[in-house]
């Protein structure tokens, strides 16, 4: 059953039907009679400058690539023209669908609905902003349909050219750093808005989906921590075109919470018990350190550090169990 277009978009207008006595309903539009192989999600956000030129170099790839595809283009309430200049192409791509929200609800919000409005099994996420090469995304939906041991394959960057460089390129390799430790996998790219992925696997993680931008990131882990083979390939990456909507201290705090959360909504014990352990066996030590100091007096700070590593041991096992118990209800 296809899904239901949400109370906040407005998707493209039906064709009207033919006249009574005419020659029957009207052909639908080219490619509407087969079913993609890919749907491409494209959130567009005050992007009027640039973004017919990007859907430009979308369908020529996927034009002279061959496969049955469709062009999902979301304009997340923008205030330019951006929307005038979609539906002009509209006209244009007979691949080209046009989706419209009356409010703005976020680039994780725009990649959510489109997935979940994606007629084909293989989704793409990228951007409307020049940044990523959208040239290659044939390659990497072919990489998913040529080898079925891989469920995602993201497009890794090899530089990085986005906005506050000197204080993003630190933070984002601490916090991959903190990533790969808790996922216990290498992850060359954390956070990469170009990715292709097997729609059927990623329907239950779409609800853990945040509205901003470290949805990329949550999907990520989410393949990851439930062993689902990702495949990276390298790409490059173009300073972006138009005004950044990233906010460095507000988004890369959500970037580092997001992560913690998605470990700790698959593998708590992971983030939880270290942090148990080292309490309790801080507060072992200076108990035993104590008891011959002061004759079996023990501080209260040392019966403190005893009993929180106690509780967050407490709490990390609960944790695991509501999250097994989960996974086989």
């Amino acid at each position: 059953m296809a899904p239901e277009l949400p109370a906040d978009a407005v998707a493209s207008p039906p064709a009207p039907p033919a006249p009574a006595g005419g020659p029957g309903p009207l052909p639908p539009p080219v490619g509407e009679d087969v079913a993609p192989v890919a749907t491409i999600v494209l959130p567009c956000y005050n992007e009027e400058a640039h973004v017919l030129q990007e859907i430009e170099r979308i369908t020529a790839a996927m034009d002279a690539d061959g496969m049955a595809y469709e062009l999902l283009a979301v304009d997340d309430a923008s205030s330019d023209g951006t929307l005038a200049v979609l539906r002009g192409a509209e006209q244009r791509y007979p691949h080209l669908r046009v989706v419209a929200f009356r409010r703005n609800g976020g680039s994780g919000t725009v990649r959510r609905i489109g997935t979940q409005m994606a007629r084909g099994e293989i989704v793409v996420w990228t951007d409307a902003d020049m940044t990523y090469e959208n040239e290659r995304i044939p390659e990497l939906v072919r990489v998913l349909l040529e080898d079925d041991s891989y469920d995602q394959v993201v497009g890794a960057r090899t530089t990085e050219e986005g906005s506050h460089k000197v204080l993003r390129v630190p933070a984002k390799f601490v916090i991959r750093k903190v990533a790969e430790v808790l996922a216990r996998q290498r992850i060359p790219d954390l956070n990469s808005g170009l990715r292709a992925f097997r729609k059927s696997v990623s329907l239950p993680y779409l609800r853990l989906l945040p509205p901003g931008f470290s949805c990329v990131t949550t999907i990520t882990l989410a393949f990851l921590c439930n062993q689902h083979d990702v495949k990276y390939v390298p790409t490059a990456y173009a300073k972006r075109a138009g005004t950044s909507k990233f906010h460095f201290v507000k988004d890369a705090y959500r970037y580092i919470l997001q992560v913690l959360r998605m470990v700790m909504y698959f593998e708590p014990l992971r983030v939880l018990m270290p942090l148990a352990l080292f309490l309790f066996g801080l507060g072992f030590v200076k108990a035993v350190t104590d008891m011959f100091r002061h004759a079996f007096y023990f501080p209260a700070n040392t019966v403190l550090l005893l009993v929180s590593g106690l509780l967050i041991g407490s709490v990390a096992l609960l944790a695991d169990l509501v999250v097994r118990s989960r996974d086989s209800a």
